[in-house]
């Protein structure tokens, strides 16, 4: 069957068709609250602004002038002060995906409890045209009725929430697919929330800073330490548990509480390692150098290790993670905390004196949380007891510690800078780097030893479909790292506006697959990810498959319609760079031509018409081998062209190479290898069949011509 080069207006009619069901909203919203900038100043006479005040203080009359110096709108109830709004991007400014920050409209009444949250600003991709700005709203629905004095941390991971009354805190679903964007939300509106908290709520104002004197330094043994109040020491006993609990603690199976005699339930040590006369004896020299390598200026460390059955991390606990059985506290307010993992890939080498107890965990404290190691710090241990799956109880144990004034000087209060949310993402995705690093490995070796490795064809063709179920479950379902036409408009656009690594930096793994392609693009063309990265082009070979199992009849484009068709790709991501340079959000709708959101980043859990459109380019798959991938992909285009300043020709020729032989020419179903013989580098897909056909000699003709003549009887 075969399909002329008028179908092209009935191709290009169905796109048109699919972007104006798709973008009408994002075209039609031209309103100034939508398309304004993110550091855009935002007042009352902002209809909006005043009428998003007042939804989140319903009691409100009116609402006053906003204070230049504290940068916050108070709020009224006739002459009695009820709270204050203010604008998230006034006190932080953190990156999200896109590279731009989120702005948030947060409102705290004099308790400090979140009155409500709305987004004046958000330029995320994956709220913007994939899951849609309702699960934006809906994740930021969980903060308003909890106060800023709150330990609210975000993970979707974990399958249980804990409130403030019963425990260590709040867990938040997070979004999944969308891990960088709630996190900087998260972040922006704590960060904000509790700076203004400290600003202009009485019983949070903070002290003066204080900073640990570096030059001061002994040594000190264990006790010495602990005498001397330089390390807290906690112990909870049985006693206190069951007068609080007001049960028998044996009623509380599997958690190691059988034996009557046991009176220590948990006996936790914690310190403050900044100061060396602290950090250094506790950790030694070696590793105290290295802390102070690891953390940025104005960031805090506490050690926390600890003893007894009922450890201070809860079961499960993963490193890098917030723990969540232990908290801290300060003037009322918690102290955000992270495991920095330091001991991952370092061996412990404490000094003799200091007890190499169970889950020594560092947990870092960043500059921006208002920590002052020189004032009083309250921990808390979240006790989660279960009789079984059904009942349980959970108590709170508190204690508190104070440092000697003599370890501080007072400091004018500094302008700490936040930990980059990269290195967070990073450090939690350790595994899957490793993961995708090694199989980049592996790729590599395949093709440096390609020419070899095409002798054994049972081994190229096995070893190619593993790879690409690694790619489609593991890189694509899994870690999402499905590379896009975005990816190409943020490295553009970072050409304009200046380059900024952090943005890149933001999910490792696309980061990682980037940074390969586009060196494998100078090296092999762009068939390495094109071929073997990516995880829609995986797809589309597994439904090829289907379609060859099946025997459907495929369509055959005569070679002109097949030449320009080729060229569609070019033209689209011609116009969608040009567009990106004017019009971001516009590039952003319109990259919707790619399906790889609907189908790799959403599993197909979208409106019914992008649901449409991506399973009705897998099925034109079924017809005509790799469509989309030939036709129309974008990101595929962009690559090529890159691709074309490849250094070498990997792929052997032979001089009677289309001459007659066209053995290469028929088998390549992405049409790469001309009659002629020759092969196009910027549509192959490297998938390195014809270099499996050319060292066989049963299946490469001008090979068996010349056995064939080579062992020919001579002629009598």
């Amino acid at each position: 069957m075969r399909i002329n080069k008028n179908n092209k207006c009935l191709l290009l009619s169905l796109f048109l068709c699919f972007f104006l069901k798709s973008a009408p909203d994002v075209l039609a919203d031209t309103s100034p609250d939508k398309i304004n900038t993110p550091l855009a100043e935002h007042s009352l006479e902002n209809g909006r602004v005043k009428s998003l005040i007042m939804e989140m203080f319903p009691t409100a009359t009116h609402i006053g002038k906003k204070d230049n110096k504290q940068s916050v709108w108070p709020v009224y109830m006739r002459s009695q002060r009820v709270g204050y709004a203010f604008e998230s991007k006034d006190f932080t400014q953190i990156q999200g995906f896109a590279g731009d920050i989120i702005n948030l409209l947060i409102g705290l009444d004099n308790e400090g409890k979140l009155k409500g949250v709305s987004i004046l600003f958000q330029h995320e991709p994956i709220f913007m045209h994939g899951l849609g700005p309702e699960a934006f709203d809906k994740f930021l629905s969980q903060y308003p009725g909890h106060f800023v004095s709150e330990r609210i941390i975000v993970d979707s991971g974990r399958s249980h929430s804990v409130t403030s009354n019963s425990g260590g805190g709040l867990i938040f679903d997070g979004v999944t697919k969308a891990t960088v964007s709630v996190i900087a939300a998260n972040d922006t509106l704590l960060t904000s929330a509790l700076e203004v908290a400290r600003k202009v709520l009485g019983k949070f104002i903070q002290a003066a800073s204080s900073q640990p004197k570096m030059d001061l330094f002994e040594p000190l043994s264990w006790q010495q330490l602990l005498d001397k109040k330089f390390v807290g020491h906690w112990t909870v006993t049985r006693d206190q548990l069951e007068n609080k609990l007001g049960r028998k603690l044996t009623d509380y199976p599997d958690y190691g509480f059988e034996d009557p005699d046991m009176k220590v339930i948990s006996e936790v040590y914690y310190a403050y390692l900044n100061p060396p006369i602290i950090g250094k004896n506790i950790l030694g020299e070696r590793d105290y150098a290295r802390l102070l390598e690891t953390i940025e200026p104005g960031e805090h460390v506490i050690g926390v290790m600890s003893k007894g059955p009922y450890d201070y991390l809860e079961e499960g606990f993963r490193p890098g993670k917030v723990p969540t059985r232990l908290s801290f506290y300060q003037n009322e307010l918690p102290v955000l905390i992270r495991d920095m993992d330091f001991f991952r890939f370092f061996e412990k080498t404490l000094p003799e004196t200091i007890p190499d107890l169970p889950n020594f965990k560092l947990l870092k404290i960043s500059g921006h949380a208002g920590f002052n190691p020189a004032q009083p710090l309250t921990i808390q241990m979240n006790y989660d007891l279960r009789q079984n799956h059904l009942i349980g109880d959970n108590i709170n144990q508190r204690s508190h510690h104070q440092l000697p004034s003599t370890l501080f000087i007072k400091t004018d209060a500094l302008e700490e800078k936040p930990e980059p949310i990269w290195k967070r993402l990073w450090h939690s995705r350790l595994v899957e780097i490793f993961i995708t690093l090694a199989s980049l490995t592996v790729l590599s070796l395949i093709f440096i030893k390609q020419r070899t490795l095409s002798k054994y064809p049972r081994l190229i063709r096995y070893g190619r479909w593993a790879f690409l179920f690694f790619t489609l479950f593991f890189l694509g379902f899994y870690a999402q790292g499905q590379l896009s036409v975005v990816n190409i408009y943020t490295v553009l656009l970072s050409l304009k506006d200046g380059f900024k690594l952090d943005v890149f930096l933001l999910d490792p793994i696309l980061f990682i697959l980037w940074l390969y392609t586009f060196i494998t693009l100078f090296i092999w063309g762009r068939g390495v990810f094109c071929g073997w990265l990516c995880p829609f082009g995986a797809l589309q070979e597994m439904i090829a498959w289907v379609a060859k199992t099946l025997k459907i009849p495929q369509f055959k484009l005569t070679a002109p319609s097949h030449q320009k068709l080729q060229n569609l790709k070019y033209f689209i991501v011609t116009v969608l760079c040009v567009i990106c340079f004017y019009d971001l959000a516009l590039a952003q709708t319109l990259s919707e031509i790619e399906p790889f959101k609907t189908t790799i980043t959403l599993g197909f859990d979208r409106e019914w018409y992008f649901v449409v459109f991506a399973v009705g380019l897998l099925a034109i798959g079924l017809f005509v081998h790799k469509f989309y991938c030939r036709y129309v992909c974008p990101l595929g285009a962009g690559l090529a062209i890159l691709g074309r300043f490849h250094l070498f020709k990997w792929l052997d020729r032979r001089k009677d190479c289309g001459k007659p032989c066209q053995v290469c020419h028929v088998r390549c179903g992405i049409k790469a290898i001309k009659k002629t013989g020759q092969i196009d580098y910027s549509e192959c897909i490297q998938c390195l069949e014809c270099l499996v056909i050319y060292n066989d000699q049963q299946q490469c003709a001008p090979v068996m011509l010349k056995n064939k003549r080579a062992f020919k009887p001579a002629v009598k």
